[in-house]
C-alpha cells in the first residue's frame, strides 16, 4: 500500500508513460468514501463518549449536593428524636408521679397517658425516619466512594500512560514532539519535520522510528482509543493531482500513513482512527513562518475506555 501512495504522489510526473486503469481508480475511490464513513462514524463516538463524560461529572456533583443535604436532614433529624427522647423521659416521670398521687388527679393522669402515648408514637416514627435516612446517607457514600475512586484510577492510568510515553521518547527534541493531558486524554504531537518533507505522505526514518517507540510503549495497553489527526497550515498545496486536491486530502494520507506505521508495530487495528483536520484546526494565527510551521503537525489522542464509570452509573 505504501507503493501504491508513492506511485500516486508521483502521479503528475509520471502522467505521461503510466496511465491509472479505471478500476484500480474505482478502487481507490471506494477505500476514500469508506474511510471517509468510518472516520465520520468514529468522530460521532468520540463526540458522544466526550457528551458521556461531562454528564458523569454533573451526575457525581449533583450525588455529592444530595449527600450532603441528606448528611444535613439526619443531623436535624436526630437532634430531633434526642429532644423527643428528653421529652419522653419527663412526662414518664410525671405519669409515675402523677399514678402515687390522689384520685383527683385521674383525669391529668389520663390526659398525660394519652400524651405519652402520642410521644411514643412520634418518637418511633422518628427513630424510623433517622434509620432510613442514614442507610440512604451510607449507600449514596458508598455509591461516590466508588465514582471518586474509578475517576482517581482513570485519572492515574492517564498519567502513567503520560510518563510511559514521555519516557519512550526522549531521545526527540521537544520542538520535534510534545507529550502532555488535556481534558483527560494523552496528546502526543509531533512535528512536520520530524515526520515529513513538505507536501509528501511519506513518512521520514526519524519519524518512522519515533513512531515504532510509541507503538511500543502503548500496543499493550488495550483499553484505549487511538485517533490521529494530521494537520496543515493554511497555504494550498503545490502539486495537486487527481486524488491530492488540497490540505484535507494531505492531512488525511499523513494521518493513514502513521496508522499503518502503528498498527505494523504492534497496535491493534481496531484501536486507532486516522483523520484529516486539514488546515482548520491551527494551534496559532497562520501569520508567519515561525507560526505556519507550529500549525504543520500530527497529534495523536490517546482516550481512556470509560466502560467502568459507565457500568457504575447504569447500576
Amino acid at each position: 500500500m505504501k507503493t501504491f501512495f508513492f506511485a500516486f504522489f508521483l502521479f503528475p510526473f509520471l502522467l505521461s508513460s503510466c496511465i491509472v486503469s479505471k478500476k484500480k481508480f474505482d478502487d481507490i475511490l471506494a477505500q476514500k468514501i469508506k474511510a471517509d464513513g468510518e472516520l465520520s462514524q468514529k468522530n460521532k463516538s468520540l463526540d458522544s463518549a466526550n457528551t458521556s463524560i461531562i454528564s458523569l461529572n454533573d451526575k457525581i456533583k449533583r450525588l455529592k449536593q444530595d449527600t450532603s443535604d441528606l448528611a444535613a436532614d439526619s443531623k436535624a433529624t436526630s437532634k430531633k428524636l434526642s429532644n423527643l427522647s428528653k421529652d419522653h423521659e419527663q412526662l414518664n416521670s410525671i405519669y409515675k408521679t402523677l399514678l402515687n398521687s390522689s384520685g383527683k388527679l385521674n383525669r391529668d393522669v389520663s390526659q398525660q397517658r394519652e400524651q405519652l402515648v402520642n410521644i411514643q408514637e412520634s418518637l418511633d416514627k422518628t427513630r424510623r425516619q433517622n434509620d432510613s435516612l442514614s442507610n440512604s446517607l451510607l449507600e449514596r457514600e458508598r455509591k461516590v466512594k466508588e465514582l471518586e475512586q474509578v475517576l482517581s484510577d482513570k485519572d492515574k492510568a492517564v498519567t502513567d500512560l503520560k510518563n510511559r510515553i514521555s519516557n519512550s521518547l526522549l531521545n526527540f527534541k521537544e520542538n520535534d514532539l510534545t507529550v502532555k493531558i488535556k481534558n483527560g486524554k494523552v496528546y502526543v504531537s509531533l512535528s512536520e519535520q520530524l515526520l515529513f518533507s513538505s507536501g509528501s505522505i511519506d513518512v521520514d526514518k526519524k519519524g518512522v522510528t519515533a513512531i515504532q517507540q510509541l507503538a511500543k510503549a502503548i500496543k499493550d495497553q488495550k483499553d484505549i482509543q487511538i485517533m490521529i489527526e494530521g494537520h496543515t497550515d493554511n497555504v494550498p498545496i503545490s502539486k495537486k493531482s487527481e486524488y491530492l486536491q488540497d490540505n484535507w486530502d494531505l492531512s488525511v494520507l499523513r494521518a493513514t500513513s502513521i496508522t499503518r506505521i502503528l498498527t505494523k508495530a504492534g497496535v491493534l487495528p481496531n484501536q486507532v482512527v486516522p483523520a484529516g483536520k486539514g488546515e482548520f484546526t491551527p494551534l496559532v494565527n497562520n501569520d508567519s513562518p515561525q507560526n505556519k510551521q507550529k500549525n504543520r503537525r500530527t497529534e495523536i489522542v490517546i482516550t481512556p475506555n470509560l466502560d467502568e464509570l459507565f457500568k457504575i452509573l447504569g447500576n
